[in-house]
């Protein structure tokens, strides 16, 4: 188990405990969020200190192969959402 400090660092993903644990600590900047998802890494909590995961296999949606339902076409004309690019995903 990994406990992250105000340093921009992850361990590697390979590092996780069998159900996806990898780290616990850090902060939700900006620069760490992006470091992380780019990472297949996400935060969760249990409590006030993030939780790191990045459990194998891990979800990604490929924009150019997703099906969008009549329902959630609604949705998103309604701009109820705001979908931001990242860069591709690096293992």
């Amino acid at each position: 188990m990994h406990i992250l400090s105000s340093r921009l660092y992850f361990p590697p993903v390979e590092d996780a405990l069998e159900d996806g644990l990898l780290a616990i600590g850090g902060d939700l900047s900006t620069e760490r969020l992006i470091l992380a998802y780019q990472k297949g890494i996400f935060p969760w909590y249990e409590g006030s200190t993030p939780l790191w995961w990045s459990p194998d296999p891990r979800f990604i949606l490929f924009p150019e192969k997703l099906t969008v339902s009549k329902s959630m076409k609604q949705v998103i004309k309604r701009k109820e959402f705001v979908f931001l690019l990242t860069p591709v995903f690096q293992k």
